[in-house]
């Protein structure tokens, strides 16, 4: 299984350096929530790796990607930014968030489903509650666009794209810094499901553990069968 790593921010007011090394001025709190990201194990079929966190968003980030891989294929892709400021924020109603994006090509027959968007919502907010976690003021967007080709690229097959943005504000636990490794866990599971690959085995069904969630766990469209070749 690959160990989650990445970076922090390397904002000039608190975040300190961009390595976590000793002496970094990082708050208590975002230091734990980091420290269990970097230690995470995660289903053999992610990869993940680090990537620059946003520079704005909050005095203090840490930021990941990851992509599900079934062979030489690419099923899908994401990025997840955990956010700190340890004043709190109002439209957060508290001190982390997260904020992701998580994208992949769809199957004919998925990207023209009615019910599109309001089940791959349900697979964010649903995936959240698998794992127990409670969570407030989710907020995001479901996107689905179709590719079509023309001229020198003609001989491609049209295309579709479905793409995730969201951001969930984490219970704080111990010492002040949330279950930052179960919110990862929970993401890969969204990544997983919109690459069609089948739960993690022992992965049990939905729970009701979301504040402001939409509840009734996850829902399945047809699994995908993997990208098609142009």
């Amino acid at each position: 299984m690959a160990a989650a790593q990445g970076q922090f921010s390397d904002h000039s007011n608190n975040a300190g350096g961009t390595d976590g090394s000793p002496g970094t001025a990082l708050p208590p709190p975002f230091r734990l929530a980091v420290e269990a990201l970097r230690g995470a194990r995660l289903r053999p079929e992610i990869e993940i790796e680090p990537t620059r966190p946003p520079q704005r968003l909050a005095p203090h980030a840490y930021a990941l990607e990851a992509t599900v891989v079934d062979g030489e294929d690419d099923l899908a892709d994401g990025r997840l930014v955990l956010l700190h400021d340890p004043a709190g924020h109002e439209a957060w109603n508290g001190t982390f968030r997260l904020v992701t994006l998580v994208r992949a090509e769809l199957e004919p027959e998925m990207a023209v489903d009615p019910l599109l968007p309001e089940v791959s919502w349900s697979w964010l907010t649903g995936a959240l509650e698998a794992r127990g976690l409670t969570y407030g003021e989710p907020s995001g967007t479901v996107t689905r666009a179709g590719s079509h080709y023309f001229g020198g690229l003609a001989e491609r097959r049209p295309s579709s794209q479905i793409e995730i943005r969201a951001s969930w504000t984490p219970r704080e636990g111990h010492g002040g810094a949330p279950d930052s490794v179960a919110h990862l866990a929970a993401w890969c599971d969204l990544l997983c499901q919109i690459a069609g690959l089948p739960p993690a085995p022992g992965f049990g069904a939905a729970s009701s553990g979301a504040e402001g969630g939409s509840g009734g766990g996850v829902v399945s469209l047809p699994q995908r069968r993997g990208p098609q070749a142009p």
